[in-house]
């Protein structure tokens, strides 16, 4: 007998005995966002006997193997002279809905828990209660079962030998992962300068559980850098389950590719990319309502064998092949992939799967740490993200829409929406000829309004199940209203009340500052954690804003390209600050074309705005009518982004108009021949605002560096993805021009990347033509 196979209680029972289809036609069944503030308040409620969040486990045999048990009872309390196992759920349901039959995978955790307390204790006997909490109302409902050992030994091993086919594949299929990880080479011939730096750091990383943040330049090979040490630690059983975290589709790309290259190595390892559910979903409109969707009918009664034999036949889950599988087996391809990621070695997905307070992967992060390892991939990313995600918003005419929708109809949920569109109202007064106010904590009578509403509409979707624009409306305005008391919940010192008024409309947000603690709990859901980018600098502000703590480590690379193949040129007498724009537009259109006349092929010039943009695409177009160019639009889809990609093909001469920060700044590898310059147009600072002047008053009062947290370091972080874009292989050479007065400033030289150093000061365009026509020159004689 070898090591013991443990299993999740919890785990356990949704998986074998979940039965039924997907609703979620008005939120859905088991709230677990709100579950632990709710547990926590029953428990307290309880009396002193109750005893909350007792861990179990239970060891047995079966078939020549030890399986051992583990999960966290929510309480159990004495009672009639019997111990009872209670097993709380919250749920958005009516009450009346639930009877005792009405989920089996209940009963199962807390006969579950029953036998392991049983055993624990040696009792004879002990009951069970299920407690359904209405999160909306606070109404309960109990059922009660009791339960003799026997009766829950014989149920435990029936449960076990239905998930003994489960355990021991899981089992054998560890083994060949593992095997093939000890033989498995780093898949080149040789390391990058900085590679081999980098993968010691992450092995170390994982070694030690900790944190390591890393700036590792274009060109280093992140992606299969990080993956590779990661994939050997999970080898030697540092680690679970690996997640490769990401904030865009190209990137997640990247990590398929570098599996697919591994693979060719020998490497045997099962990874899923997840897709959200709007986008792989197969209807027109989603709806996982199983009167509409058939994806949806019946799908916990099917799933379980379709998962064995897609185990059994793939190792790599991609989305192409969830699209295709849930349609031949009429099975809901997001809902597929979320179960399939049980029993795959990576997972390839969002950050919102991770970090989000509603959607995260709660089958993973929902109970306890797990020996999960995170790979965080373009982590400079992640504030802006975080910021939102943390945050919430009620918009005034949503609910003004909704009330008139409602028309003389709607008992109960129109009485809601009249009181919270009443609070509105009031708030609209209190913001008086400013149009704005701020907080330092949400108002209750607000705050009641807005849970009434949520309970109030939750009821009406029940009564009111047939599709219509008007359930379409109140579905809405529900979500809005749970994801904001979800939010109220999160509320600390990080966070501030903004409310702005605009003529009638009232705009009330939960604004988080700083999400250093809330990323840092969940990244305290695994054993280890890696963040990395290309410009992760300052890496002091990254680690303070993302959560990494004092203690994490930090690395950061040198680029692995010569540094002779950039000419960094810097026009710091051109003033970009909005004041002095109109006097710029010549200047700055006299050195684009500079730049492009130097050499003959593509480049990129990336502005501060539209408007900024297009002021100067006039100039150029009128300076230099014979310059072809090409624009950037604000309305891009897919099809136009390649199209615009397509032509900066290097075989002609072209300057493309961007705009900083947006689909072409980041994540677009133009190799070779293909981008031979970028012009950066400003430090990237952005637009003042109300949200961002409070960010900046909100650091200056914690750290003393306001302007540096909201301003520049993000902008300057824009500045480094740009130039980024150019000098994408070893024997690339390019050219960077930074236009602004700001950039010789000392506190922007700061910022500079060290294989910036070196750079060159043109003050006219002529200054710059001079300087290319050499720097090309030398290239030529190499």
């Amino acid at each position: 007998m070898g090591e013991s196979i443990h299993l999740a209680v919890r785990q356990l029972c949704e998986f074998l005995l979940h039965t039924g289809s997907i609703d979620n036609r008005f939120g859905g069944g088991d709230r677990a966002a709100e579950g632990s503030r709710i547990h926590r308040k029953l428990q307290k409620e309880a009396g002193e006997e109750y005893q909350a969040e007792v861990p179990l486990s239970l060891t047995v045999s079966l078939g020549g193997e030890e399986y051992c048990l583990e999960g966290r009872a929510d309480g159990i309390f004495p009672q009639d002279g019997l111990w009872v196992v209670d097993e709380i759920k919250t749920v958005s349901v009516p009450l009346e809905l639930i009877d005792e039959d009405w989920d089996a995978a209940h009963w199962g955790q807390g006969y579950c828990y029953g036998w392991m307390l049983a055993r624990q204790r040696q009792l004879e006997q002990v009951g069970v209660r299920l407690t359904y909490y209405q999160a909306d109302t606070g109404e309960r409902k109990e059922f009660y079962r009791c339960r003799t050992l026997e009766e829950l030994e014989q149920w435990g091993m029936d449960l076990l030998e239905q998930n003994r086919k489960w355990a021991e594949g899981r089992k054998s299929w560890s083994l060949l992962r593992d095997q093939s990880i000890h033989q498995l080479p780093f898949p080149f011939e040789r390391y990058r300068p900085g590679q081999r730096e980098l993968a010691v750091a992450v092995y170390r990383t994982i070694k030690l559980k900790s944190k390591l943040f890393c700036q590792a330049p274009t060109g280093t090979g992140k992606t299969i850098s990080t993956l590779f040490p990661a994939v050997k630690a999970m080898g030697e059983g540092m680690g679970e389950q690996l997640f490769y975290l990401t904030a865009k589709t190209i990137t997640r790309q990247a990590a398929e590719d570098a599996f697919h290259l591994l693979r060719q190595k020998g490497l045997r390892i099962r990874t899923i990319t997840l897709t959200a559910k709007d986008k792989i979903c197969p209807l027109e409109q989603r709806d996982c309502n199983p009167e509409v969707c058939p994806y949806a009918d019946g799908y916990y009664d099917r799933v379980r064998p379709a998962v064995w034999e897609l185990l059994e036949r793939e190792d790599c889950f991609t989305r192409a092949l969830l699209e295709e599988e849930g349609k031949a087996r009429r099975l809901c391809p997001f809902e597929l992939g979320l179960d399939l990621s049980l029993w795959c070695d990576c997972i390839i997905c969002d950050y919102n799967y991770l970090f989000d307070p509603v959607v995260s992967l709660q089958r993973f992060f929902g109970e306890k740490k797990g020996e999960y390892l995170f790979l965080i991939d373009e982590a400079h990313n992640l504030p802006d993200r975080a910021r939102e995600m943390y945050s919430a918003h009620l918009v005034k005419s949503r609910f003004l829409e909704l009330k008139k929708a409602l028309g003389k109809g709607g008992g109960p949920l129109r009485r809601s929406v009249r009181e919270l569109n009443s609070q509105l109202v009031r708030v609209r007064k209190a913001c008086g000829e400013e149009g704005s106010r701020t907080l330092p904590q949400p108002e209750e009578e607000l705050t009641g309004s807005v849970a009434a509403f949520h309970a109030a509409a939750g009821e009406w979707l029940e009564e009111h199940r047939e599709p219509s624009p008007l359930r379409g409306q109140v579905l809405e305005r529900f979500f809005e209203a749970g994801f904001y008391l979800k939010i109220l919940e999160l509320v600390d010192e990080s966070y501030i009340v903004l409310d702005s008024c605009h003529g009638s409309e009232v705009v009330t947000r939960l604004l988080c500052l700083d999400p250093a603690r809330l990323l840092a709990e969940r990244m305290a859901c695994g054993r280890s954690t890696v963040l990395f980018s290309a410009t992760l600098s300052p890496l002091d502000y990254y680690r303070d804003i993302l959560g990494g703590g004092k203690e994490a480590l930090r690395l950061s690379l040198a680029s692995p390209f010569p540094r002779e193949n950039l000419c960094l040129a810097v026009a710091g007498q051109v003033s970009i600050r909005y004041k002095d724009r109109e006097k710029s537009l010549e200047p700055v259109a006299g050195m684009l074309h500079a730049m492009t006349a130097a050499r003959p092929g593509c480049y990129l010039a990336f502005f501060p705005s539209y408007r900024y943009m297009e002021q100067v695409r006039e100039v150029y177009a009128a300076r230099y009518p014979d310059d072809p160019i090409l624009c950037q639009t604000g309305d891009m889809d897919e099809e136009a982004r390649e199209q615009f990609l397509a032509r900066l093909d290097g075989k002609r001469r072209l300057l493309g108009f961007c705009v900083m920060g947006g689909i072409f700044s980041e994540g677009v590898d133009l190799q070779g021949q293909r981008l031979l310059g970028a012009a950066i147009i400003g430090t990237g600072l952005p637009q003042i605002g109300p949200e961002l002047e409070l960010l900046r008053d909100y650091f200056q009062r914690q750290r003393g560096m306001g302007f540096d947290f909201a301003y520049r370091f993000p902008g300057m972080n824009k500045v480094q993805q740009a130039a980024g874009r150019v000098i994408r292989g070893e024997t690339d050479r390019g050219v960077v021009l930074l236009i602004d007065s700001r950039f010789p400033q000392k506190d922007y030289q700061l910022l500079f990347p060290h294989h910036w150093q070196g750079w060159k000061n043109v003050s006219t365009a002529e200054d710059l033509s001079r300087l290319l026509e050499d720097f090309w020159k030398q290239g030529q004689e190499k």
